[in-house]
């Protein structure tokens, strides 16, 4: 080689060593180039960031339980670095207000615009199956971290919808179980006039074998109750049943307390005693009972820690929103991880998400084939802590890993 080199700069190469040496002389440049090539190649090729959106409505009558819903997905975000999967993440938080036409306005904004892969979150059933359209149909992932209507949950249901909280008949249906279990022979039934109040209805009916004497919608965003109050003091029903979330279950219950009518009848709910409403509520919920998938004392090793971390990072008690809402991302986390950050392929990240590989504070998870959740359902208390606390208790279990009847109706598999 050396010679070779010496005769290449005295001009001296015969024929064929000059042949040798130009075909020695492209390799190497043709080797650098091509080097060169993907040392620039490199950042164009790399997987783009993971795009995820969180929306509910800060803004409005359950504003509570949607900042505990956001404070919970936060929580678990920064448990993991800030990064979905150790891959680089966008992280959009967008406020729906409570309105069905704003959210519409911003998940298509997310979907048009920044290119999200997933938009999670959502308060209100009637909001978020305004929004489910667009996200859908755009191939966009809908995680929800509350609502869980009836009617995605079968012939409507769809690959790119998630529910990661529960199908709200069966939280109604622990009350109407417990109600039968304990011959309490006559019902009142009260809730707001939307979707979620229909379905509560629906699962509380599904299970009661005792005979519902009235069942009263109220306006959604009703204050005063005191004429309903009245009609069930005049009823005299054994059992009452009230699906109530926000600050409208806070007035109600305190007006029920008022009247004397928490001794004189079984008191039975579902998201009107929750921790989102326990702070306002106080001494006038202890004792009432509700039907819930969580509660702050269920005894599993990552519903301690989120607990424990959740009240020293916020300085309360978390509520179901808040459970929801951690375990929301820890999926999404999970499904991003077993990708390896790619998610462009859609059926390969449906794939993940739908394995549920992640420990859920409620314990055992796992998703039915309508992509709602199967999960235990359990009796709860409202309590007051030792710390001057108030919290919900799970009871006991009403309903062993418990999927919904919509299931047989979704045509996936």
């Amino acid at each position: 080689m050396n010679n070779e080199l010496s005769n290449i700069r005295g001009g001296r190469l015969k024929a064929d060593s000059r042949g040798r040496v130009r075909m020695k002389f492209w390799a190497t440049m043709l080797s650098c180039t091509a080097a060169a090539v993907v040392v620039a190649a490199g950042p164009a090729a790399a997987t783009e960031p993971v795009k995820i959106a969180f929306m509910n409505s800060l803004s409005s009558t359950s504003s509570i339980g949607a900042k505990q819903g956001r404070d919970g997905f936060a929580l678990a975000l920064k448990e993991l670095g800030g990064k979905f999967g150790g891959a680089e993440t966008q992280m959009i938080w967008e406020d729906d207000e409570g309105k069905p036409d704003v959210a519409v306005t911003k998940a298509k904004t997310l979907i048009n615009r920044d290119h999200v892969d997933a938009i999670a979150g959502f308060t209100f059933t009637n909001v978020a199956l305004a929004a489910l359209k667009p996200i859908v149909e755009s191939k966009t992932f809908f995680i929800s971290a509350n609502p869980g209507p009836s009617p995605i949950a079968g012939k409507r249901c769809s690959p790119y919808f998630f529910s990661v909280s529960y199908q709200t008949d069966l939280e109604s249906s622990v009350s109407g179980q417990y109600a039968t279990n304990n011959k309490l022979e006559t019902a009142f039934l009260l809730a707001p006039n939307y979707q979620a109040g229909k379905d509560s209805f629906g699962g509380f009916k599904k299970l009661y074998k005792g005979k519902v004497i009235e069942e009263d919608y109220t306006p959604l965003h009703q204050i005063d109750y005191s004429s309903d109050v009245a009609r069930i003091a005049a009823a005299k029903p054994a059992a009452l049943f009230v699906f109530m979330p926000g600050a409208p279950g806070v007035n109600f219950v305190k007006q029920f307390r008022q009247a004397g009518l928490a001794d004189k009848m079984t008191f039975l709910s579902a998201f009107t005693i929750d921790e989102a409403a326990l702070p306002a509520l106080g001494e006038n919920a202890v004792g009432l009972y509700g039907g819930a998938d969580w509660a702050p004392n269920l005894d599993n090793p990552a519903n301690k820690k989120f607990v424990a971390d959740f009240e020293k990072t916020y300085g309360y008690v978390p509520s179901n929103f808040s459970a929801h809402a951690y375990d929301a991302a820890m999926l999404i986390d999970s499904a991003v991880r077993s990708l390896h950050g790619d998610l462009s392929n859609k059926d390969a990240f449906r794939a993940a998400l739908k394995k549920a590989d992640f420990k859920s504070v409620r314990g055992e998870f796992k998703f039915n084939t309508n992509q709602f959740p199967i999960q235990n359902y359990y009796l709860v208390k409202a309590t007051k802590r030792p710390d001057g606390k108030f919290a919900t208790e799970a009871v006991k279990v009403v309903l062993k890993m418990q999927g919904d009847d919509y299931a047989k109706q979704c045509p996936m598999k």
